[in-house]
């Protein structure tokens, strides 16, 4: 039967374990207690209090491994949430299609389109999302098309001509536009990024390149590069700020910035692409969304409250108008009830007056 070690026994053999500890197995264990200490936390970012947390729920990264040996088929099912059934985090829609190291939305082929949706709606006040893309494909200048969109919007899986999504829709949209189909236009340089909030009630222009309702944009040379290729959407105390990353310096670029932009929350992030006649590969490699925590004064506070429709400060969109609900039957038989009523006391009245004239006409004329 072992003996029982009392409290001076064990502090003893501590010690002796102590000694014949080595400089080698000291360092080893330094080692791996900086290794389990090195997990992904918050990270500071920019000036000021502000740090980002990568959300998984809203992330996606290469690599994505199909969980069944028909990659060859491209059947849209892999590990890392990208799919067709309930559990899936994504949502691919069209002919949107999973390689190993990027989810491609169109190839390079006429009339197709496609998108990949979030199934988890973001309830985050402040984010960032940083999108790593490549767009690709035979043509040569001018001869390619049409772009992609990334999108934070209350509808979802909604197919359409807007880069693949519907027209009207209610949230952001930015759009990677690859050609200009405005013909007169001078100064502008394509590919084009640029930005629209809408709350159901706009349209998107295609003859005039989103003209009419955009908040800003910049060129974005970024066609069949050789380097990797970055776009950020940046929402903070409702300042919008989108940049790029295309040079192959890995440093943003500043390519739209517009405050008072009013988002509300619960709405989902997605991305989607559509070809024409004119065709290109569009690729997603990765989709990152950050929570950032950032610090808001009392008077702050109060004007950042949640709002329940897309508007910016400063830019009239037109109001959204609720359908009237249709007639009762009750209420459709009093409302022609009172105005046959209506009209038998007018013709009463009238036929009354008319009288009244035709005596005061006899008494002048006699």
């Amino acid at each position: 039967m072992a003996a029982v070690l009392g409290p001076s026994g064990w502090w003893r053999r501590w010690r002796r374990w102590r000694r014949r500890l080595s400089a080698r197995d000291g360092s080893r264990m330094l080692l791996l207690l900086l290794l389990l200490g090195s997990g992904q936390g918050p990270r500071q970012v920019g000036a000021g209090q502000t740090f980002e947390y990568l959300k998984r729920e809203h992330s996606l990264s290469k690599p994505y491994q199909v969980k069944t040996p028909v990659l060859q088929s491209r059947i849209p099912v892999d590990e890392r949430g990208v799919g067709t059934s309930s559990s899936s985090l994504w949502n691919l829609m069209g002919n949107a299609m999973v390689m190993t190291q990027y989810i491609r939305l169109t190839p390079d082929m006429q009339s197709k389109q496609g998108a990949l949706w979030n199934r988890v709606p973001c309830f985050l006040r402040d984010w960032e999302l940083q999108v790593h893309f490549r767009i690709h494909g035979q043509g040569k200048k001018n001869l390619h098309g049409d772009g992609l969109a990334i999108w934070y919007t209350k509808d979802r899986m909604q197919p359409g001509p807007v880069f693949g999504n519907m027209d009207k829709f209610v949230g952001l949209g930015v759009f990677v536009d690859t050609y200009p189909n405005e013909e007169k236009q001078q100064e502008r340089v394509f590919p084009y990024v640029s930005a629209m909030v809408n709350n159901g009630s706009l349209r998107y222009d295609h003859e005039r390149d989103g003209r009419p309702t955009e908040l800003g944009g910049c060129t974005a040379i970024v066609r069949n590069l050789h380097y990797d290729t970055f776009l950020v959407i940046r929402y903070v105390k409702r300042h919008l700020t989108i940049m790029m990353d295309i040079d192959g310096k890995h440093e943003w670029r500043d390519c739209i910035e517009v405050p008072g932009v009013r988002l509300p929350r619960g709405y989902y992030f997605g991305t989607s692409s559509i070809t024409g006649d004119l065709s290109d590969n569009h690729d997603i490699i990765s989709l990152k969304l950050f929570e950032l925590t950032v610090e808001r004064t009392p008077e702050e506070e109060k004007l950042h409250r949640d709002v329940f429709l897309p508007s910016v400060d400063n830019m009239k969109l037109p109001e959204m108008t609720a359908p009237l609900p249709p007639l009762s039957g009750l209420a459709l038989f009093l409302i022609v009830f009172f105005s046959l009523v209506f009209s038998v006391f007018a013709i009463v009245i009238g036929i009354i007056l008319y009288n009244k004239w035709q005596d005061q006409s006899r008494k002048r004329f006699y």
